[in-house]
Parts: structure tokens; sequence; C-alpha cells
């Protein structure tokens, strides 16, 4: 039987060799959001390991819009050319296709990077910056309360999402994927926990849905037809009182009207209170919750280590693309296993056909044949 998770498949005009993602991981390593060596590294390895699709990390729509001081952004020339140059130099020397999350942190941002204080917010010395959300409700204690978006600073956040998404069809990205997870800007505006307004954006869930329906219809108009776009959406918040899966099935239906082609199902990152109940696979069910009410395609995130649990994901219908962070990071080869063990073939840099083809990777297939049947 021939392996699900190595089988291709299309979205849109773009068709993936296999459901392997590389998953959007912040690397913090920017200078004022443009793309470093760091991202040539970091991406570049990607690139060349076997997956079907690259998504480049959560990048910012505007300079205040950033989680820290070292997040990507795509808010100016010197953004688009730094980050064209990264994604350049992965065409040339890799066969994945690229994504590119776009962002904006809301009230979130002006934090530290998560080696210095994970979860901080940025001190009077760190050259910490105003936030922006839909209602000036801090993120947690210790943080500051954020500006509540006006009418002014509504459009100005919808044009930057707009601006961001012309300069990554400039650059040449495949797909765009809208981050409204993770307690971020857009998420913000859909948890009640968040979004205290009593305008036409808060208040009823279809008020609450409304600024993030409007951002993604204006960001689908300008990228496009042939070109997927996407959202990673966090179904709940794991917290009393707060955004949660049927609330999610409802904007997914929504999104689908307006053209979104995939949602990425994860969870979380809103409230400081959330109870998460981590383990391996721990969002795979909503992935196919949204994908059997809703019939659009979704990624399974988090956890998601065993080459066998990713191919029964896919092959059970639970999801149709798996998205590897921690797993990628660990294995920059992931995707070699996998295929290895799954009796598969996969892409690799003709440069490395003495690793891909070797004895020893053939020899570790078997040794996990083995062990399954044990």
């Amino acid at each position: 039987m021939s392996s699900a998770l190595f089988s291709p498949i299309a979205l849109r005009g773009l068709t993936l060799p296999n459901r392997i993602v590389v998953s959007p991981m912040c690397q913090y390593s920017a200078v004022k959001g443009s793309a470093t060596d760091w991202h040539l590294m970091h991406l570049g390895k990607f690139a060349v390991s076997g997956a079907g699709l690259v998504i480049i990390e959560a990048t910012h729509v505007e300079a205040r819009g950033r989680i820290t001081h070292g997040c990507l952004g795509l808010y100016s020339d010197e953004n688009e050319r730094q980050l064209g140059r990264v994604v350049d130099f992965c065409r040339k020397a890799g066969t994945a296709k690229i994504g590119l999350q776009v962002s904006h942190s809301g009230r979130k941002g002006s934090a530290r990077v998560p080696w210095i204080g994970r979860g901080e917010s940025l001190t009077s010395v760190e050259q910490p910056w105003e936030t922006v959300a839909p209602s000036s409700v801090p993120h947690g204690p210790d943080w500051p309360a954020p500006l509540e978006l006006d009418d002014k600073g509504l459009t100005a956040v919808q044009d930057a999402h707009i601006d961001a998404t012309r300069r990554a069809l400039r650059i040449g990205i495949d797909l765009i994927e809208v981050h409204i997870a993770h307690g971020y800007l857009l998420h913000e505006f859909l948890s009640p926990l968040s979004n205290k307004r009593t305008d036409r954006y808060g208040g009823s869930l279809e008020n609450r849905m409304r600024y993030p329906l409007e951002v993604f219809a204006d960001m689908r108009a300008v990228w496009p037809a042939d070109r997927p776009m996407g959202v990673r959406h966090s179904v709940t918040d794991w917290a009393e009182g707060g955004w949660t899966p049927a609330d999610a099935e409802i904007f997914a239906a929504e999104l689908k009207k307006l053209g979104c082609d995939y949602i990425t199902a994860t969870t979380g990152g809103l409230s400081v209170d959330q109870k998460i109940p981590i383990g391996e696979g721990h969002q795979v069910e909503f992935a196919r919750r949204l994908r059997d009410k809703i019939g659009l395609p979704t990624m399974a995130v988090g956890m998601i280590f065993d080459p066998y649990h990713a191919e029964l994901i896919v092959r059970e219908g639970d999801a149709d693309l798996i998205a590897l962070a921690r797993g990628m990071l660990s294995d920059p080869h992931w995707p070699w296993h996998a295929a290895a063990t799954l009796k598969a073939e996969v892409g690799y840099p003709v440069q490395y056909v003495r690793g891909y083809k070797s004895s020893w990777l053939r020899s570790m297939r078997g040794a996990e044949e083995r062990n399954e049947m044990h």
C-alpha cells in the first residue's frame, strides 16, 4: 500500500509532492524586521529536507505588530529585499514550496525574546513600544494595557496586512497563512476574553468575527486566484468564558466562503489562565472536527513526531497535512527517515546521495519495522 503521507496534494494551483510541512517557527533573529544570515541557514536546511512545504515564521505587518525586537517583518522595502534574498536562496538550493505566515502580535507585542524572559514584556530600559488591541485589556497581570484601536487604527492595520500580502507576492511566496491564533491580534478580536468592544466589532459572535474576516477578505482580494491562502487558528482558548470549538466551526465556515483553502488547527495562546492537556498529537482531534464539519482541508500540528502516527493521521482522514516544528528542529531530515520508514521516496539534493541512499538508512527502516512487529 502506498503512503498517504507521501502522496501529493493540490491547493488551488499549487501542488505539493507530499503532506509534510515545516511549521512556522519564530527565530527572534531579525534586525529591524529584516531577515539575516541566520534565516538563510535556518530555512535553507528545511528547503532541502524533503518536506513539501516550508512556511516562514510569523512575519509582521508593521513594526508595532512584532512580538519582540528580533521578529521578522514585511512592512518596509528593506524587509522585502532581505526576505526576498532568503526566498531566492531556498529556491535555488531546495525543492520545497515556500509559504509565509502573516501576523500582527497585538497586545502580546513588545516582549522579551524567550531565552531572556519567556512571556515577559519589555522593561522601560529595553525600548518597549505601545501595543494595540481590540480593547484596552492587558495580556496578563504584569503586562501594560494596550491601546484600543479606533477607526483610524483599524484601517491602518487592515492596510498593513494588504501591503504585506503584496510584498509577499513580489518576492515569490507560494502560499500565505494568516495568523489568527495564539492570542495575537486577529485572535484577540474573536475571543470575548480580550474583546470588550461595544461597536460593530464587539459583543456578539458575528461582530467579533467581523474584523478578522474583513482582513482576510482584503488579503485574499490582492492575492492571486491560483495561489492558496489559509489560516492558522486557535480552535479553543482552553479558558473559561473564552473562544470555543463550536465558535471555531462557525468562523471556519465563514472563512471558507471567502476563499480560505485550509485551516491549521491549533489551540490556546490567548489567556495566561489556559490549561492545555499537552501530549503527542493533542490537537489532531480539532483538525478532524473542522475537516468533517466544514469540509475544508486541515493541517494537524502539535507534538507529532512518529512517522507512523503522521501516516495514520492522513490515512484516516484526521487531517490533510502534517506540520512539524520541534520534530524538524531535532531532525532536519525527518522526511528522509519518514520515507524510509514508510517505504516511500522523497526529494533530496544530489550532493547528499550518500546519506539518502545509504545502507544505514535502509537498515534503520528494517529495524523500525521489526520493532513495530514486536
